[in-house]
């Protein structure tokens, strides 16, 4: 069982890359627009190109959809995108902006977010790793993991780049290896303070 301690966590943060879109979208298809939780989203994408990806997200959502400006605060409610060529973390409960190195050859990448936002909100924070090449945001689920959060991978059959979510489970003990519509099911489940049993767990309850 996952969060049996009935923890309210209202701090999602999900990372993905090749295959990403279908996957947050089938996330966010079943969100509903009273979530009372944060969710900020990395994709790596383009830097030049100009895919308006919060519009694309946003529908499939009732929630809100947004690229932040640096400095930003966060709020809940809403679902935060990065912007391209910018990394996005989170300090002092604002998100930041920056153009630093590639990380993973990516930027944005998922790590600077995951990693920021387990700092900033401890065990409030569930990181969630979907379809993507490489291992992009294991770091991040292992810093969410410290810090007392919870760790999702998406289950690698489904993906359709199965490699992110495989090198998180191979690299980091994970809390649940969960389809899309279980994903969305435990954040609602956590976000309420509500233990979640689903899916495939990685380890014992």
């Amino acid at each position: 069982m996952i969060n049996k301690d009935r923890t309210v966590r209202d701090t999602f943060v999900l990372g993905a890359s090749a295959g990403g879109i279908e996957a947050l979208t089938g996330i966010l298809k079943r969100l509903p627009a009273t979530l009372p939780a944060t969710v900020g989203i990395v994709l790596h994408r383009s830097p030049t190109f100009v895919s308006e990806l919060d519009r694309l997200l946003g529908r499939f959502t009732s929630l809100p959809v947004v690229e932040p400006a640096d400095g930003d605060p966060v709020k809940p409610g809403q679902v935060y995108v990065a912007p391209r060529d910018h990394h996005m973390s989170m300090r002092d409960d604002r998100w930041r902006l920056e153009r630093g190195p590639k990380i993973h050859f990516a930027r944005p990448a998922v790590d600077p977010l995951f990693t920021s936002t387990a700092a900033n909100r401890g065990k409030r924070t569930v990181g969630v790793l979907l379809s993507g090449g490489g291992s992009d945001g294991v770091l991040g689920l292992l810093a969410i993991k410290a810090t007392g959060g919870l760790s999702i991978a998406q289950q690698p059959s489904e993906a359709q780049s199965p490699s992110m979510p495989r090198h998180a489970i191979d690299e980091d003990h994970v809390d649940a290896i969960l389809r899309l519509e279980e994903i969305a099911a435990l954040i609602l489940a956590v976000a309420a303070g509500e233990p979640f049993r689903n899916g495939h767990r990685a380890g014992r309850d």
